[in-house]
């Protein structure tokens, strides 16, 4: 039993392959416009994004490094400056002195800061549609949290190890995985819907078919005549397979009157 039902498991996938082989054209041409719409609608419809980021050092009061506890100050220092970069009257500075057109969330919404594993150093980067404006944000940003850190947290002010630059090249989106993903979507949807059709499809075409749907066995074929095409048969095999069915369903009932008449 087992061995039969792998070799209809089998049967079914080798049917499937050469349906989606059949239609290899089709899947191509989804697969090349799910890349090209992809592609266009990045280019067209969104705006490029650029991010700048400048480089803060932690140093603790004493100038230079002598004891495992100076490490370990440094390191929860990082760690606090890490949320005041972005507390809210960093922020509101930095909008008033630049006066930008956005509120809180929105500017902490465009801000990323991180520190490397094992460094005292603070990563600031600022993304923004202009790339001198992401420049320009993210130095104030860094001035005045280098400011406002050494004056409110009573602490040694962090060192500027490097303002940021402007960008050159965006960093999102990115063409070509927008058009990868297009690419890989409008493969997907193709494959899929030739299956769903195909596994729908209850038309006979074969004695295979007639077999397996009807559990009738085929006596022979009959060719079509010359000049006569498939669709003009079409309808008749249709009558006759309601012919068949209908027929079906006569002999069951006339079975069970036979059984009742017993």
């Amino acid at each position: 039993m087992i061995e039969e039902r792998n070799d209809e498991i089998e049967i079914d996938l080798r049917e499937l392959f050469f349906v989606l082989l059949g239609k290899i054209w089709i899947i191509i041409l989804a697969t090349a416009l799910g890349l090209g719409v992809a592609a266009g609608y990045t280019t067209a419809f969104m705006d490029p994004v650029y991010s700048s980021t400048s480089l803060l050092y932690v140093m603790t009061k004493s100038t230079s490094i002598t004891s495992l506890t100076d490490l370990q100050v440094g390191s929860s220092l990082t760690q606090d400056y890490q949320v005041f970069i972005t507390s809210r009257p960093v922020v509101e500075k930095v909008i008033e002195d630049l006066e930008l057109d956005m509120d809180y969330e929105q500017f902490v919404g465009t801000v990323v800061v991180n520190n490397p594993v094992n460094t005292r150093f603070i990563n600031i980067t600022v993304s923004n549609h202009d790339p001198y404006m992401a420049k320009t944000i993210v130095d104030k940003l860094t001035d005045v949290s280098a400011e406002r850190m050494g004056t409110i947290m009573e602490t040694e002010e962090p060192n500027v190890a490097d303002y940021g630059n402007v960008p050159e090249h965006p960093t999102s989106p990115s063409l070509t995985k927008n058009a990868l993903i297009g690419a890989v979507l409008g493969f997907v949807l193709s494959v899929g819907v030739i299956l769903v059709l195909y596994l729908m499809n209850d038309a006979i075409h074969t004695t295979e078919d007639v077999e397996r749907y009807l559990g009738i066995n085929t006596l022979g074929l009959i060719p079509l005549q010359e000049g006569t095409s498939k669709k003009a048969t079409r309808g008749h095999d249709k009558d006759m397979m309601k012919a068949n069915k209908a027929r079906k369903k006569e002999n069951k009932q006339k079975k069970k009157q036979a059984k009742k008449k017993a």
